[in-house]
């Protein structure tokens, strides 16, 4: 055999032409592993793809509030930096960094996470007593969220939510047999997510602990915790959080500017106006990509949380309802991912991941429309802020990991 050993391929009788060879397979299944995991492929070796509808809506709402960003920042930037692309330039940077995060996530092994949650867990609870320090955290507009390291500012809370839901998720998938009992099982959760959310309203930032709490109970409900400690702990959670936002002057302001806008003064009313004549005059399809008024130095930081109302009014009641379709959208292909995973933990952490996203747009959407108080929640994807962006997209990343081992 011209000097070599025998090596004994199998006929082409039978096999199916499609059939990868050997040296074929091994390629494939690298590169699975990277970027074109979460792509179409010809063929799947390995594992499946991560869910595509998800990947899509993900990238055209990161896309676009990149668009909108510029739209909206373009004359502010001008007029504080000397350049329009200011904010442009940055959110880009940061949405680049989101997605190859994103894609990390997405590719890389769900136990890892787990055995990671402690620490993660410990540096958020770190961070947030951290950023209470006046000497450290950063003080804006009368509240204390930021810290700056090497330059760059970043919300400890955006990362804490994150926390939460690893750490219940892992939490549950251990502890499903004690459920059952308070101590045992639904006590001690309950008391780390408390204690998380109770070092979020001391900055003080009561939106982002409401949406934590809110995702924190959804994962407690579908964790099988028991319906009479979940109504309990509502019953008392409810009140004690209204009454700590009426305790705070800030908070108590922006109570009574939704309920009884008369007993504030105009100036609390402010953002919230300003937003109604934003969506107002945005019609059906809106004054034009570009076209806002408002944000003409009318609505107060109109890149930030009230983004959406600048797409009321540039894209109308239509490019609204396609940013809310997204939302819909992203909230069905989770909640499958979730029912579908293979593992309790996988299906907790869909359902967690999905829940926090979800969740916290319907709040920002809600504020900026005038249902609930005004609070300081950025819309996921759209709304400028590096922290925000990178640890949402690092979301997405480990939910997509999930959709790759489901059913």
């Amino acid at each position: 055999m011209n000097g070599r050993a025998d090596v004994w391929v199998p006929p082409m009788a039978g096999r199916d032409p499609s059939a990868a060879e050997p040296d074929e397979a091994l390629r494939a299944l690298r590169v699975t592993r990277g970027w074109r995991a979460l792509l179409p492929t010809p063929q799947e070796v390995g594992r499946a793809r991560g869910d595509q509808w998800l990947l899509v809506a993900t990238l055209v709402l990161v896309g676009l509030g990149i668009v909108m960003i510029y739209s909206a920042s373009a004359i502010r930037a001008q007029e504080r930096f000397g350049d329009p692309t200011f904010f442009l330039k940055r959110q880009a940077i940061w949405a680049g960094l989101g997605l190859l995060a994103m894609g990390w996530a997405a590719t890389w092994d769900l136990k890892r996470f787990q055995r990671l949650t402690p620490i993660l867990f410990l540096a958020s609870l770190f961070l947030l007593l951290l950023v209470l320090v006046p000497a450290v955290g950063i003080k804006i507009n009368g509240a204390r969220r930021w810290l700056r390291l090497f330059g760059l500012s970043f919300q400890p809370a955006e990362m804490a939510k994150l926390a939460v839901v690893l750490f219940l998720a892992s939490y549950f998938a251990r502890r499903q047999d004690r459920m059952g009992s308070f101590l045992d099982g639904f006590l001690p959760p309950l008391l780390m997510t408390g204690l998380m959310a109770g070092l979020i309203i001391l900055q003080p930032n009561f939106g982002t602990a409401v949406v934590l709490l809110i995702t924190a109970a959804m994962i407690f409900f579908v964790g099988r915790a028991r319906f009479g400690h979940l109504l309990a702990t509502a019953a008392v959670a409810g009140p004690a959080l209204l009454a700590l936002m009426w305790m705070s002057s800030h908070g108590r302001t922006r109570l009574l500017a939704l309920v009884d806008p008369s007993q504030v003064s105009a100036r609390a009313t402010y953002q919230l106006d300003q937003s109604f004549y934003a969506l107002g005059p945005g019609g059906w399809i809106g004054r034009g990509l570009g076209n806002s008024m408002q944000k003409l130095f009318f609505l107060p930081e109109p890149h930030n949380d009230f983004i959406f109302a600048i797409v009321g009014e540039e894209l109308g009641f239509v490019g609204a309802v396609a940013v809310v379709g997204l939302f819909a959208l992203f909230l069905w292909r989770g909640m499958r991912v979730a029912v579908r995973a293979t593992d309790p933990y996988a299906g907790y952490l869909a359902m967690g991941v999905t829940g926090l996203i979800v969740g916290q747009a319907v709040l920002n959407m809600s504020v900026v429309s005038g249902l609930l108080p005004t609070t300081g929640v950025p819309l996921p994807f759209l709304s400028f802020g590096g922290s925000s962006l990178v640890i949402t997209l690092f979301a997405v990343g480990i939910l997509l990991n999930v959709s790759r081992r489901t059913e």
